[in-house]
């Protein structure tokens, strides 16, 4: 019997509205917040409402046969409090079923893990204490960042406490193996690795609505004998996507809502399918090997590395800069300069500045509320810029106050 484990990540970043160099020293409010309240509410609208209530008709339906996995980052849950509720109020109700998980990530949706250990542990602990307030759970499987994932990151995620970690299935780490087993972390065996089938995932994140695909129009029944055939051999199918291809990248109309009630529907009742959450297929499958990933990979790109967030000198200095201020920021311990340095700290930032070509490049021009990568660094770094001088003016006063 195979194990089907889907896991969906929603994320929203809060986006930063064009801020030009004449207001440094002068406005220190950095957020568009109409553009951030019109994306999250027409997302709202069009996927993460309707796939809910989906999920939860076919939950109770189903009595403990259908099962699945969500990470929400802390900045989005903040922005369905302030502009969706009803969308919070959703997925609480997908946790009281039983049937659904939500995995700890890094609050900021941030790049903590490949630089600065405390704070990555600090973002994940904030994180971690937001589930259990909002849903009542306290979670024991990770997903970093856009799946980014080495040894190293295993290490400190296992020191954590988590059991089990879902990454990428990288062909330049797998190698000859699968990814449709589970597979112990490396440098902490005990942490189970269980890593996303991208050809499977990607046939419903991205080709579903894709006329020119040579399977296209796909049908449930059709993606259902995929995973059941002895053409995809294993013991975990690793479903993972971004929760917004539902309604938002594939528009109802193409009928991705039909499709994933179909295939629910079927998979649910098949004697030759489990659908598990992440923990549950982590703990009831023994890993097979040992997994090594000596370098960051991530779900992110035809590189599936890092690349994608810190791959050309305009991410490197933005991030760089950012992270110099590391300790000025922890040693001034002020609520409102903590905010601001996690909201710069959001992946998505450095993701707009990618100067990538071709089909990546597509992606990245998709997601970008900007015209150019250039005027999203220039945004970025005025905002930090300003940031910097109120920093060093609020501990510059802190001492002074000391002092006196």
């Amino acid at each position: 019997m195979k194990t089907v484990c889907f896991y969906f990540q929603v994320h929203q970043p809060l986006r930063l509205k064009k801020y030009r160099f004449f207001s440094i020293g002068k406005d220190h409010n950095y957020l568009d917040e109409p553009l951030n309240r019109s994306i999250v509410n027409g997302i709202a609208t069009r996927c993460y409402l309707p796939m809910n209530n989906l999920f939860l008709e076919l939950i109770n339906a189903h009595k403990g046969a259908l099962k699945i996995s969500f990470s929400i980052s802390g900045i989005a849950i903040e922005q369905f409090k302030m502009y969706a509720p009803q969308v919070l109020d959703s997925f609480k109700a997908l946790a009281k079923t039983g049937c659904v998980e939500f995995l700890a990530e890094t609050y900021s949706h941030s790049l903590s893990s490949l630089i600065n250990t405390e704070e990555f542990t600090s973002d994940v602990k904030r994180h971690c204490d937001l589930i259990e307030q909002e849903f009542g759970q306290k979670p024991i499987s990770f997903r970093n960042t856009e799946l980014i994932y080495s040894d190293s990151i295993g290490e400190e995620i296992a020191k954590m406490g988590f059991k089990s970690v879902i990454a990428e299935g990288a062909k330049h780490i797998l190698g000859w193996k699968s990814p449709n087993y589970v597979y112990a972390s490396a440098k902490s065996q005990k942490l189970r690795l269980l890593l996303r089938n991208y050809k499977l995932s990607d046939d419903i994140s991205f080709r579903f609505s894709n006329r020119e695909w040579s399977e296209w129009p796909l049908t449930a029944d059709v993606y259902a004998n995929w995973i059941t055939s002895e053409t995809t051999p294993g013991e975990v199918i690793n479903l993972f996507m971004n929760y917004e291809a539902f309604g938002e990248h594939h528009s109802v109309d193409t009928g991705i809502f039909e499709f994933m009630k179909a295939l629910m529907n079927n998979l649910a009742v098949c004697d030759s399918i489990k659908l598990l959450t992440v923990s549950e297929a982590a703990a009831q499958n023994k890993p097979v090997a040992v997994l090594h990933s000596p370098h960051a990979m991530s779900w992110t790109d035809e590189e599936r590395d890092i690349t994608a967030w810190l791959g050309n000198e305009l991410q490197s200095e933005a991030f760089s800069k950012l992270y110099k201020l590391n300790d000025s920021v922890k040693s001034l311990n002020d609520e409102t300069f903590n905010y601001k340095w996690r909201l710069m700290q959001s992946s998505d930032h450095f993701f707009y500045m990618a100067t990538k070509w071709l089909s990546d490049g597509n992606v990245h021009s998709y997601f970008n509320p900007y015209d150019s990568a250039y005027e999203a660094f220039i945004i970025y770094m005025n905002v930090l810029s300003d940031f910097e001088l109120e920093l060093n003016k609020a501990i510059e006063n802190k001492n002074n106050k000391t002092i006196e």
